[in-house]
């Protein structure tokens, strides 16, 4: 079996959390212990799991798509606002299955784009509007987090390029890293940054730093930044040194 089947075997035993052993990841994939371990290694240095005695673990306890959904949806869509305005007629966009990117959607609604999405509540929006050209990702359900995932959708994403990738994140360290909680969810997710040429992470400041124990991204992979933090965060600060430019809604409202 080659290494990276394996690799995408091994997330998907560790998805539903816990701890995993290399034993019985070793039986699970008829593969010796050693050479477990050496794949744990380089999912480590991914940031894709964490070694532990005997074994893995991934996975913080996050809400379900429709619980995240319902929290600070005014933000959201005001950033969703912010964002879409970025977006010229004709473009193409990936949209991932953050709660916030699903609020940019409906910004959308009634545009001339093509939007490649493996969210499946974006889906059901725009499912109807004549006006986009819409494409569903392949992969697994994940009924939970209401997306598709898994090698399927990424293996889609190599065949695709984008202007544009709308992504969310759980978390965005001082430095710039954006995380996520949801180990499985990440190679998506980096195969997304690959397939576009922009990259824009759309975060209200709950997010900073939020929560998170697994890296999607360095800032060195963002274009833009849009947020209802302000842009003298010691975060939004970091990243505008890195280059990325940082679209505040704070400013439009604290000057009302």
């Amino acid at each position: 079996m080659l290494a990276e089947r394996r690799h995408q075997l091994i997330l998907q035993a560790l998805r539903s959390g816990g701890t995993v052993s290399v034993t019985d990841l070793a039986e699970q994939l008829d593969a010796s212990a050693a050479t477990i371990r050496r794949d744990l290694l380089k999912l480590e240095a991914d940031g894709l799991l964490t070694r532990v005695h005997g074994g893995a673990v991934v996975e913080e306890e996050q809400p379900s798509f429709d619980e995240a959904a319902a929290v600070q949806v005014d933000e959201k869509d005001t950033i969703a606002a912010q964002a879409a305005a970025v977006i010229e007629d004709g473009q193409s966009v990936i949209l991932d299955s953050g709660t916030t990117v699903h609020r940019l959607a409906l910004q959308l609604r009634g545009r001339h784009l093509t939007v490649i999405t493996n969210n499946l509540a974006v889906y059901e929006e725009l499912s109807t509007d004549e006006n986009i050209d819409l494409m569903l990702l392949g992969g697994m359900v994940i009924r939970e987090s209401r997306m598709l995932d898994g090698f399927m959708a990424e293996d889609n994403l190599r065949q695709i390029h984008a202007d544009w990738l709308f992504m969310g994140a759980c978390g965005l360290r001082p430095g710039g890293q954006v995380m996520d909680t949801a180990v499985a969810e990440v190679p998506a997710r980096r195969a997304m940054i690959a397939a576009s040429d922009k990259v824009v992470l759309l975060a209200d400041r709950s997010k900073f730093p939020g929560v998170g124990m697994v890296k999607i991204c360095g800032p060195e992979d963002l274009d833009i930044l849009v947020t209802d933090a302000p842009e003298d965060d010691p975060t939004c600060s970091a990243l505008l040194e890195a280059g990325v430019t940082v679209l505040s809604t704070a400013a439009a409202t604290t000057g009302n």
